[in-house]
Formats: structure tokens, C-alpha cells, sequence
């Protein structure tokens, strides 16, 4: 084909796509961003190119005239996590997750039962992800949260350069999954970034390992917790999770004693000093482990083998590969952290920050949800108490500022 053949031939496809949609798309002062719509219209034939049908396209975009402020705004404020170790962890890793994660433990044994024994993978690794991902399914009842997905990543395609090219990949993958019948358009939902169902898959993730665990014909990780969870293990073990091993090991170090960097064995950690919290020794001393302590020497230390890194497959973070191991431990009954976080004050129960948002808004100064979640929110408004009592304004959910909210 031609050039000047091609050119007409897009120029017609272009015409026809714009024709189409604007027969799906509202006209007057909601239609607002033409750019948008021009953007659109345009990429229909890139999707059609990488085998979204133009119907599956057309009623996709039917009714989403323009791009999501919600996921911009979420977009340009993406700050680089700098909190300290306890604040990452206290928000993952508390009593109500636990007791919670024990729960669906016994609720799903059935179908845990079935997953572990056809991918190896231990189930309290799993359900500490659901926790993780979406708090055991709450976050996907969230309006406020939870997002169209073909809009979320239109959007970001047309208005985010940074993501634009993922979100050009995951965007056409999307569709597909429409096209496959997975789900149906007013299912389709997800974070603002595009992140799906129970145990939160990209698109392009979710084609990669999606099974349909249930046996009813669709790989449905919004309504289906097996094939949520299946989800997560096929993508653990497909990264070379290790069954029946553990993900690493809480250990102490002896005092004043420096540690060369890199993996080493077990056995050679040991012969340096290392050895476990719980005075047990290692299971197998010829495997390899690196030295973590991300709270500093004064806090808590690990030393991690192989299935730490294949959790970090689900999400390249130590502090979130740790929280999910050590949420696991916990619902299994292993037990907590033996040398805690060290926190500049005393903490609360998961119920106690609960009760603290509840006081801290019946005196005005706190306008969020009661989750037991300290986020930037909670941190202004203790922030706030604190200098109207007089308290140094740190913003911790402290043991401190609880009792003097009570006495006031």
C-alpha cells in the first residue's frame, strides 16, 4: 500500500470512528474537553490495530465524554513515601487485619484448600495480599475509590505524559478483557491508575495470569474471591514462588557489629552472629538470604530468601513484600515481631486510632472516615489538636494525644 493510500485510508477510519462516537457521546457544556474527545477518537484505530473490535471500542466510550479530574489530580500528587518504617506497617499490619485475614481463612478454606494444593503457594501469603490490595474486598464498595477504568486510563493516555505510554498498553488491554466477556463494561473498575478487582491486577498483569478458578467460564477477580486468589498465586508461582518455604526470618544482631552487603547462606549469616529471634535455628542452612533492616539498627531485622523477592514480583517494594509477610505470619498464628518498631511514642490498638478519628472529629477537626488508618488527613488533624493543646505538633497517633482528646 501506499503512502498517499495509507494516509486516506486512516483519514477514512478516523472520519467513520468520529462519526461513531459522536453519536455516543452528549453534546453542550458536560462535553468540555474537546481535546479529549479529538484523543478519542484517534486512538480508536491504534486499538482496532492491536485487535479491539470497533464495536467493543464504541460501547466502551459510550457515555465518557471527558477525561476523570479525580484521576488527574491523584496523578500530580504522587509524593515519594519518606515516612518512617512503624507508619508504613502500623496502617497494614494491626490487630483488625489480622482478626479479619483469620476470618476469610476459614470462610474460603475450601477453595484455599484447592488453590494451595494446585500452586503451591501458601494461603496466608494470599489473603495477606487481599488485605493488602483491597481490604478483603471493602475498598471495591467505595464510589469514592473506585473508578471506571476505561476512562481512568483514557485519561491518563491523553493528560498524563509521564504514564501515557503505560497507560496506552494497559488501556487496549482493558478492552480486550472486555472483548474476551471476562466482565461487562459497568464492572470494569478499578484504582485511579487502572488497578483491578479483589487482588488488584493492571490490565496487562491480569491477561498474563487471570484463571478462572470457579470453573463458570470467566476469569472474574471483581466478583469471584478463587479466582481472585487463584490470580495472585498463579502470578506468585509463575515467578518462581518456592511451596512450602517461608519468605525469610525475623533475626537479631549482636551489638556494635557491621555486616557486609550482598547474599549470603544462612549458614554463613549464622557464623557471623545472626541468628533467629526465636532462639530456633535456620531450616536450611546452604539456602541464601540478605540482610534487611528497614527500621534501622534499632528496630527490627531480617534476613530474607527467595519468596521475599517473588513477593516483590506482586509489588517492587521491601516495606510491602515485609508487610505481607509478616501480616501472613500473623494470621497463621506464627506470631508478631518480637523486637518491635521503635515508634518516638506509645501505640495504639487498632481500635484506640479508630476512637482517636472519632474524637478528633466530634471536636472539628477531622472530616475522614473512621478506618483506624492514619493517613495525611488524621496526621493534620492531630497536628491541629496538638497546638490548640499546647502538645509538640508531631502528628502521631500516640497513646499521648488519645488520653488528652479523652480528658477534654
Amino acid at each position: 500500500m501506499s503512502v498517499r493510500n495509507a494516509a486516506k485510508r486512516f483519514t477514512s477510519v478516523v472520519a467513520a470512528a468520529s462519526l461513531s462516537l459522536a453519536l455516543l457521546m452528549p453534546t453542550g457544556s458536560a462535553f468540555a474537553d474537546a481535546g479529549f474527545r479529538q484523543w478519542v477518537v484517534s486512538f480508536r484505530a491504534t486499538a482496532v490495530q492491536n485487535g479491539v473490535s470497533g464495536a467493543v471500542y464504541d460501547q466502551a466510550f459510550k457515555g465518557i465524554s471527558d477525561a476523570d479530574p479525580v484521576v488527574l489530580e491523584k496523578a500530580r500528587y504522587q509524593p515519594e513515601f519518606t515516612a518512617p518504617a512503624w507508619d508504613y506497617f502500623d496502617n497494614r499490619v494491626h490487630d483488625e487485619s489480622v482478626a479479619v485475614g483469620r476470618q476469610m481463612a476459614r470462610k474460603w478454606k475450601p477453595w484455599l484448600d484447592r488453590i494451595e494444593a494446585k500452586y503451591g503457594v501458601d494461603r496466608y501469603i494470599l489473603l495477606a495480599i487481599w488485605s493488602m490490595e483491597s481490604n478483603y474486598g471493602e475498598i471495591l464498595k467505595r464510589d469514592d475509590v473506585m473508578r471506571n477504568v476505561v476512562r481512568s486510563l483514557a485519561t491518563l493516555g491523553y493528560a498524563d505524559p509521564r504514564r501515557s505510554k503505560f497507560a496506552r498498553t494497559q488501556l487496549i488491554a482493558a478492552l480486550k478483557i472486555l472483548q474476551r466477556g471476562d466482565i461487562d463494561k459497568s464492572h470494569l473498575s478499578g484504582s485511579w491508575a487502572g488497578a483491578m478487582g479483589h487482588t488488584q491486577f493492571i490490565p496487562t498483569s491480569y491477561q498474563a495470569y487471570a484463571v478462572d478458578m470457579d470453573g463458570d467460564g470467566r476469569r472474574d477477580i471483581w466478583n469471584s474471591i478463587p479466582d481472585a486468589l487463584a490470580t495472585a498465586a498463579n502470578l506468585l508461582r509463575k515467578n518462581g514462588w518456592q511451596a512450602g518455604k517461608t519468605w525469610g526470618y525475623e533475626v537479631s544482631l549482636p551489638e556494635g557489629r557491621k555486616f557486609p552487603a550482598g547474599s549470603k547462606s544462612l549458614s554463613q549469616w549464622q557464623a557471623l552472629g545472626v541468628t533467629r529471634v526465636n532462639g530456633k535455628p535456620f531450616k536450611n542452612g546452604a539456602e541464601k538470604a540478605t540482610l534487611k533492616v528497614p527500621g534501622g539498627r534499632g528496630g527490627p531485622a531480617f534476613l530474607m530468601i527467595k519468596n521475599f523477592s517473588v513477593i516483590k514480583r506482586y509489588n517492587n517494594a521491601d516495606k510491602y513484600a515485609l508487610a505481607v509477610g509478616l501480616l501472613a505470619d500473623e494470621i497463621a498464628g506464627y506470631g508478631g515481631l518480637v523486637q518491635d518498631w521503635k515508634r518516638p511514642f506509645t501505640k495504639l490498638t487498632f481500635e484506640e486510632r479508630q476512637e482517636l478519628q472519632q474524637r478528633l472529629s466530634q471536636y472539628g477537626y477531622y472530616d475522614g472516615k473512621f478506618d483506624g488508618k492514619i493517613g495525611e488527613g488524621s496526621k493534620a488533624a492531630i497536628k491541629a489538636f496538638q497546638a490548640k493543646a499546647g502538645l509538640t505538633q508531631d502528628g502521631h497517633p500516640s497513646m499521648e494525644v488519645l488520653k488528652s482528646l479523652r480528658q477534654n
